[in-house]
């Protein structure tokens, strides 16, 4: 009985609200940046973003970060994160690095809801945030809402 009524009640509030889940703007990407960097100061430049212009599918889109650094001890990147201005849900990976990686490079493919700008953050060995963003025109979506 409980499970009847749980479900009338979610099948009543995606009827009152049919676009709440869809609703992730850049403000809340934003958010998640502010989040990723406790507020500090992100400049442009120091890494290279690389993905293509035009994506067919967007179920998965290569994508290549690269951070010219000589990965010492000193001097070499702590985190790299990716971030989607429009997907559900915008840190789409985290990765971590030390002095043990031996170069600071990220390949992977990931999953993109309809075009869209894609930013990747960058956290070096003294604690300084760099980023890099890029545009991407995704044909089909990989998620069921696009809007």
């Amino acid at each position: 009985m409980t499970q009847r009524r749980e479900l009338l009640a979610g099948l009543i509030g995606a009827a009152v609200l049919p676009n709440v889940g869809a609703q992730t703007s850049e403000l809340s990407a934003q958010g998640w940046i502010d989040q990723l960097t406790q507020g500090q100061t992100v400049r442009e430049g120091r890494l290279a973003l690389t993905l293509p212009r035009l994506a067919d599918n967007g179920l998965s889109v290569p994508l290549n970060v690269r951070v010219p650094s000589p990965m010492t001890v000193q001097d070499h990147v702590r985190q790299i994160c990716l971030v989607s201005m429009r997907n559900p849900r915008p840190l789409m990976a985290r990765f971590e690095l030390g002095p043990h990686s031996g170069k600071a490079e990220v390949s992977t493919r990931v999953r993109l809801n309809g075009s869209q700008r894609v930013v990747a953050l960058v956290q070096m060995s003294d604690l300084t945030w760099w980023s890099a963003s890029a545009e991407v025109e995704v044909t089909e979506s990989a998620c069921l809402d696009a809007s």
